[in-house]
């Protein structure tokens, strides 16, 4: 009778904290419930068993292990070999999203230990005073470590209006310093890239509490201006104007140098044929990321396929690739992962998915890698699913292709089906029928407080998982730049 009451005691408490986790005002609010609810539920032991599938415990203990001793024993050049050795976010696979599912906070406690002992060794290198390593030479190695670990991307999708999620997560990134310099968006995902991409670090604090963007972004035409031209539902100059309001006039390579961030914009020529492309200050340098924007913003139907301007060396602006017409990126491309790995040496990206057609079909991380037997059927019906889907629509394009709107539409249809919607890590929205009536919607400040705080709330379960990715390439950087620094005052 006693252990009757005694689980039915944790099972309440459990309760108690799992409805307080729902209501959680803040990150740290949140954590110290998240925390409470893994003891009161014994997962947090789960921690302590090296045990696991889903990562070579053995290799990360050895490692480990030799990372102290060389710490504490002044070992010098042997600290630096191990820690070249190793050098991947994901070492031993560490960073399989199965390891962070089970416990609301954190993961293996081998795997903490590990990553908490290479940045001591890092930080030991940069601050051994050993003669046999020169100031220049530690600048040297920790710019080799810089590429050798990469960075992060952070991924914006399209979703209109929806796309206000996007400044929760980025709200709860920045207070964490693990926002990266890395950014896409597509549409709506665009517009948060551009802005804070235009934007001085000082500045990026006021945006993501909403100021200069609650202005009229759509404006819808009538029947009679529809029946007269053959533009799309939605007035495109109402869209301009917004644009050029909250970005200014600047390209991509003022806009990088304003804020140090990388943004890139995804598009695709109205030719559904070819391939979509990423805008940024490597491939479009002089073009105007307001430009970019409204391309990607012009989803078919809603808004008319615009062409590109740039801005030349004299302050004119000027067509960029004046005999094509571009739309919305995220129609074929709205994670562009592969072209920026190949651009910026990217080891891991966040994707921050708010799309109405792509996030009721999402799956958590613990849905996607189950491999139990239950699972077999829904894995293979999805998989199946894509498959026959894309089978058909190249079916119909071969009988009826010679139609170019029907061509068009399967060749969009083709593109939405066939992308990867998932990152590394996946922040998502989740919807009921409200959220689809928000979607057209202005960015008003009842709106935008709204969609950020759920932003906020999808972002807080992901901060450790982001942390245990980001903490060694956050103290590569930050030693290099104190170490470059040092040599600036001591040349």
């Amino acid at each position: 009778m006693l252990t009757i009451l005694t689980d039915y005691t944790q099972k309440n408490r459990i309760h108690q904290l799992q409805a307080q986790l729902a209501h959680a005002h803040n990150y740290q609010e949140w954590k110290e419930i998240a925390l409470q609810l893994d003891e009161e539920s014994g997962i947090q032991q789960w921690k302590y068993e090296n045990s696991s599938p889903y990562f070579d415990a053995e290799v990360i203990a050895h490692r480990l292990g030799l990372l102290k001793k060389y710490r504490q024993q002044n070992r010098i050049k042997d600290l630096i070999y191990i820690l070249r050795e190793g050098l991947t976010y994901d070492i031993a696979n560490i960073c399989h999203p199965m390891l962070f599912v089970v416990c609301h906070v954190g993961t293996k406690k081998i795997i903490e230990e590990y990553i908490d002992e290479v940045n001591l060794g890092l930080k030991y290198v940069a601050e051994s005073e050993s003669l046999d390593f020169s100031l220049a030479e530690k600048i040297q190695f920790f710019k080799n470590c810089q590429v050798a670990y990469g960075q992060p991307a952070l991924m914006f999708s399209g979703g209109a209006t929806l796309g206000l999620f996007h400044s929760g997560v980025c709200k709860v990134l920045r207070e964490h310093d693990l926002m990266p310099r890395v950014l896409s968006g597509s549409s709506a995902g665009a517009i948060m890239a551009a802005m804070l991409g235009v934007s001085s670090p000082e500045e990026t604090d006021r945006i993501l509490t909403g100021q200069h963007i609650f202005s009229d972004a759509f404006q819808f035409r009538s029947f009679k201006s529809l029946w007269k031209d053959k533009g799309g539902f939605a007035d495109v100059r109402h869209l301009k104007r917004f644009l050029v309001q909250n970005l200014g006039d600047l390209t991509f390579e003022e806009a990088h140098q304003r804020s140090g961030l990388n943004i890139n914009i995804a598009v695709a020529p109205y030719d559904a044929s070819q391939n979509a492309s990423i805008l940024n200050r490597f491939t479009a340098p002089d073009l105007l990321v307001w430009s970019a924007v409204l391309a990607s913003c012009a989803v078919p139907i809603l808004f008319p396929p615009v062409k590109l301007t740039a801005k030349r060396y004299d302050g004119q602006h000027t067509p960029f690739m004046a005999n094509t017409f571009w739309v919305d990126g995220s129609m074929r491309s709205d994670f562009p992962q592969e072209k920026m790995s190949r651009l910026y040496n990217i080891n891991y990206t966040i994707a921050c998915q708010v799309n109405p057609h792509i996030v009721p079909f999402m799956q958590s991380d613990a849905e996607r890698y189950r491999r139990d037997l239950l699972s077999w059927p829904e894995r293979i019906i999805r998989r199946q699913g894509k498959v026959i889907t894309k089978g058909l629509m190249d079916f119909t394009r071969e009988r009826i292709g010679s139609v170019p709107q029907v061509r068009r539409l399967l060749d969009n249809v083709h593109g939405i089906v066939d992308q990867r919607y998932y990152g590394d890590v996946n922040i998502f929205a989740h919807y009921n029928l409200k959220h689809y009536m928000y979607m057209m919607q202005n960015p008003r400040p009842e709106l935008f407080k709204i969609l950020q705080k759920e932003g906020e709330r999808a972002t807080w379960p992901k901060v450790s998982v982001i942390e245990i990715h980001a903490r060694i390439g956050k103290t590569i950087e930050h030693l290099l730049v104190d170490l470059t620094q040092a040599n600036t005052r001591n040349p």
